[in-house]
Order: structure tokens, then C-alpha cells, then sequence
């Protein structure tokens, strides 16, 4: 498999999110050498790649953390390209981070309530409101959505760090996002809470998008429809879970024999 497998036969009307030739320099060291992508409504992409393959910078490049240093990014029809990270949201778009944000001491609820604010740009406000209440509603069904309905009242920094990551995708969820994008959700997890995530993640609604970037390439195969493995800032293969399980260069490329 090559890399002009990375972009699938869709339509315009179908396809949520298409990168073209994105690439991102930092000086001298080119961190994407030019990637193509289509994604499409309600499809399950997984990016693997080894440390340094240039994920994250992708992912922050689609988040508008990072403008491209050439190339282009859209969502819905719209350029993203430069346009800042705060109106992602809008967009339908959500995203989790490889190291937690969180408001640690402030409970399950609160969090869940402060990310649908941010989605909608309202500001915090002593007086209560309908809306207010309908928001706290969402924010307790959200909570059990991710196994968390029992533990509403609790301070987030009390949490484990496995259930800390179903926080984290249960403020993206919260949000009615029609793209979630998670930025390696089985980082520091033990077996039993992978297996967890994966369950979770399996369990998300099906017209939701989902993108994630992962290093372990178990979580990436068991939750994915396709598979895109980058190395170096570049697309090396893409395929089926199982095409990409069966790869002689994904092999080489994790087992440090290939770069």
C-alpha cells in the first residue's frame, strides 16, 4: 500500500473533512511533507504512526492549532486553513488532547457544563436560567454516557487518569460534535482501562465522526474502519484494520526497521 491509498472515492456531500497537500515546517525541519486526506460523515480513521511520525502536528494542523505552512484545510465545504482553533467548535468539530485540560477542582457536572458553554460562546453569569438548566441536564446525561452518571458530585481531580480520559470524551460528546478528534486517548492507560476506552469508544454513536491518532496500534485497529500510518511527516500506508495488521512496512516501521 502507497500513499496515494489515503484519499477514498467520495463525494463532496459526504466527505466532513479534506486535507490537500498539507505541509508544516518549523524552520528547517519539515514536520508534513504534503498529506492528502479525505474523511468522510460517520467514518472511523485511526492515524498510527512511531514517535516523531508527525500525528500530532496533523491533528493540530486540522484543529487550527498550527496554520500549514502550505496546503489546505476543510471542514464542511469551509477553508479552514487559517482560521484560528476557537472556531473549530462551531464548525461541529471536538478534540481531546494527548496530555489532559481539564478543571481538576471543579466536579464531573461543572466540566461537562463549561465545555457546552465554550461550544456556544456564552459567558458565565450569576442568573440562572431555562438554559441553564437544560445545559446541566445534558451535562448529567453525557456523565452517564461515559460510565461516569455515579460519580457526578465528584472533584476531578480525584478521578483515575482512565477515567479522567472518558471525562475528556464526554466533554467532546457533550458538545453534539459531528467530528471527534482524539489525540491518542489510550496514552498511560493500563490494560484493563483500554479495554475500557475501547468498549466506550465503540459504543459512540455511529453518525459521529471520529479521528483519532494513537501510538498503540491495538486501541487504533479495534476501534477503526480504516487506517492511515504515517513516518516521518509521511503517509506511508493506509488501508482496511486488517490490511494494515498484515503490512510488512507497518511491521518494519514499528519494530525500528524502517523509517
Amino acid at each position: 500500500m502507497t500513499t496515494n491509498a489515503t484519499t477514498t472515492t467520495t463525494t463532496e456531500t459526504d466527505t466532513l473533512l479534506r486535507l490537500e497537500s498539507v505541509a508544516v515546517a518549523f524552520g528547517g525541519l519539515l514536520a508534513l511533507g504534503g498529506i492528502d486526506l479525505d474523511v468522510v460523515q460517520g467514518e472511523r480513521l485511526a492515524v498510527l504512526g512511531p514517535n516523531g511520525a508527525g500525528k500530532t502536528t496533523l491533528f493540530n494542523a486540522i484543529a487550527g492549532d498550527i496554520t500549514p505552512t502550505s496546503g489546505r484545510v476543510t471542514i464542511k465545504g469551509i477553508d479552514c486553513t487559517e482560521l484560528p482553533s476557537r472556531l473549530r467548535p462551531q464548525l461541529g468539530v471536538a478534540r481531546t488532547y494527548q496530555k489532559t485540560r481539564l478543571f481538576g477542582g471543579l466536579t464531573i457536572e461543572d466540566n461537562l457544563y463549561l465545555a457546552q458553554t465554550g461550544k456556544q460562546g456564552r459567558h458565565l453569569s450569576l442568573w440562572r436560567n431555562s438554559r441553564d438548566a437544560d445545559m446541566r441536564a445534558k451535562a448529567r446525561e453525557i456523565g452517564a454516557r461515559v460510565w461516569l452518571g455515579n460519580q457526578l458530585d465528584d472533584k476531578v481531580s480525584d478521578l483515575s487518569h482512565g477515567q479522567q480520559r472518558q471525562l475528556e470524551i464526554g466533554m467532546a460528546l457533550v458538545t453534539e460534535p459531528d467530528l471527534i478528534m482524539l489525540d491518542e486517548p489510550a496514552s498511560g492507560l493500563s490494560r484493563g482501562e483500554r479495554e475500557r476506552l475501547i468498549e466506550l469508544l465503540e459504543a459512540l454513536p455511529r453518525e459521529t465522526t471520529l479521528l483519532l491518532i494513537e501510538h498503540d496500534m491495538d486501541v487504533a485497529l479495534k476501534v477503526s474502519d480504516r487506517v492511515v500510518v504515517m513516518a516521518d511527516g509521511m503517509t506511508v500506508a493506509a488501508g482496511t484494520p486488517d490490511e494494515i495488521r498484515h503490512d510488512p512496512l507497518v511491521h518494519k516501521i514499528y519494530l525500528g526497521e524502517a523509517r
